[in-house]
């Protein structure tokens, strides 16, 4: 028994969620730094402020993919999680902009980026479940190019608010302009209309099903991490490397509070040593023959496949450099390029909206370039495909430094968006195939880890870094953003890739 060949549109409406989902994400990556701005967060407390964002999918990502492989009700396997998270960032799009404090936005910040966490990463295990082997690539492409359509729309609402229909961009300090509170409340609705499209448009296979596609697999027959047998690692294993962190985090810890370095170093540490006692904790279940979705979520970390592991330095230091460009470039673009500081004036909000403006840009290249990957990839590889890609955004990023006109701004944003599109589908195309069926959105929100986890260290150390050493000159964020993405581009040509891509479909 195999997998059904699906049509282009059926593939269109299992993607079409991430519509909704990008456009609520492109609404909160372009204005949540001049939000906290305005609410009176200064420049090296902001990557503090976001640390909500990767916190929360480190840890909802990987428990929402386990049960979510263990789901069935009349919606499906992974829709249930789809319809929950629209529902709840829906909600927490319509509270954000109205935030009467900084506490607060920062509060709104975390439950809607884990309620968009509930939505997303079931999403890409959707990929998994419902297409055959040589049609995924095809399927992230298209998340590609819907993720990116989002993001344009959504990042280029408050410019359009201010400069087509007239509504005000400026507002009285502490106060939320009115663009940015309608594109907000706009945002709101498009996600819940989307993910509820894909919801009642798209189906799922049976438990049953899915048994079968598995057990006709010779691939997943000898794949040892498709039981739950948690034999992959010992217990002495798992034991030792929780003391070498849990050690390790607390020694590091100590030196920060030894010599006050700033408060925000504790977080990266103490989750270090947070981590350490969990598989500790793990261990010594697994000792007393304990097993449940605990011991097997904290053992199957060490379990990952050798493609998986390799990856996730690939996008360890890719998304350390989005987040560093998601957390900067307002600031970086209103002082290295306009002048100014003051959230209270014209030129910082129309350079404010110029920035939602470059998003845009980037959102819309990666859109227009998402099915020309799979046709690249074709010829030269999925690796080199991706290091040029990532190469393309690195330069774009590292170039900002050198620009001083507001147009030109457009010209990086454009290699950014090839490695934007490049990013959303290529690891995921080549990760796919080396994960277990039964274990795929549990996998694909461990994955996430390397998403979210450079997001903790830039939110962690950036504002640390730019105060100490680049004098708050939010510009060399991008700048050590470019040179990381760079790197990542290298990295990828460690992974054995043998990710097929077909483009008849």
């Amino acid at each position: 028994m195999e997998k059904r060949k699906l049509s282009f549109w059926e593939i269109w409406n299992m993607s079409f969620g991430f519509l909704g989902i990008q456009f609520g994400f492109a609404l909160q990556n372009a204005n949540t730094s001049r939000i906290f701005e305005t609410l009176g967060a200064k420049i090296d407390e902001i990557p503090i402020l976001w640390i909500a964002a990767p916190v929360s999918g480190l840890i909802i990502q990987p428990v929402i993919g386990y049960f979510s492989d263990r789901t069935w009700t009349r919606l499906g396997r992974r829709r249930p999680y789809f319809l929950i998270g629209a529902i709840l960032s829906s909600m927490a799009l319509f509270v954000m902009p109205n935030s009467p404090t900084l506490w607060i936005a920062a509060g709104t910040l975390w439950i809607m980026d884990a309620s968009i966490n509930v939505s997303m990463e079931p999403f890409r295990a959707f990929v998994g479940d419902n297409l055959p082997d040589h049609q995924r690539a095809l399927g992230f492409v298209m998340q590609s190019f819907f993720i990116g359509t989002g993001a344009v729309v959504g990042s280029v609402l408050p410019y359009l608010f201010t400069n087509v229909f007239d509504v005000s961009n400026v507002a009285p300090k502490g106060i939320i302009p009115d663009a940015v509170k309608w594109s907000f409340y706009i945002g709101g609705i498009v996600f819940l209309l989307s993910v509820l499209w894909t919801v009642f448009k798209s189906t799922e296979y049976t438990p049953e099903e899915l048994h079968a596609f598995e057990a006709n697999s010779k691939k997943e027959k000898e794949d040892v991490s498709n039981s739950e047998t948690e034999s992959g690692v010992s217990t002495k294993r798992q034991l030792f490397l929780g003391l070498v962190f849990a050690g390790i985090g607390a020694l590091i810890s100590f030196l920060i509070f030894e010599n006050s370095l700033a408060k925000e170093l504790y977080i990266l540490f103490i989750g270090l040593i947070f981590m350490g006692v969990l598989f500790v904790i793990a261990s010594q279940l697994r000792t007393k023959k304990v097993q449940n979705g605990f011991t097997i979520i904290m053992t199957d970390l060490l379990n990952m496949p050798k493609t998986m592991q390799k990856l996730a330095w690939v996008q360890f230091f890719s998304w350390f450099a989005l987040f560093s460009m998601w957390i900067y470039t307002t600031q970086a673009v209103t002082q290295h390029i306009f002048g100014t500081t003051d959230t209270t004036s014209k030129v910082y909000n129309d350079a404010a909206d110029w920035v939602s403006v470059l998003f845009t840009v980037y959102n819309g290249i990666a859109a227009a370039v998402a099915f020309l990957l799979p046709i690249i990839a074709k010829k030269v590889g999925v690796r080199a495909t991706h290091l040029l890609a990532l190469c393309a955004g690195g330069i774009g990023l590292i170039s900002v430094y050198f620009i001083g006109d507001k147009q030109m701004l457009i010209l990086p944003m454009l290699g950014v968006g090839i490695a934007w599109a490049s990013i959303l589908s290529m690891p995921y195309a080549m990760l796919s195939g080396a994960l277990p069926a039964a274990k795929m959105g549990y996998y694909m929100g461990v994955f996430n880890f390397f998403v979210v986890i450079p997001q903790i260290v830039a939110a962690t150390i950036l504002g640390f870094v730019i105060k100490q050493f680049f004098h708050n000159e939010p510009i060399y964020a991008l700048i050590i953003g470019g040179i990381s993405m760079i790197f990542a581009g290298l990295l990828t040509l460690r992974v054995n890739s043998k990710t097929k891509i077909e483009i008849h479909e």
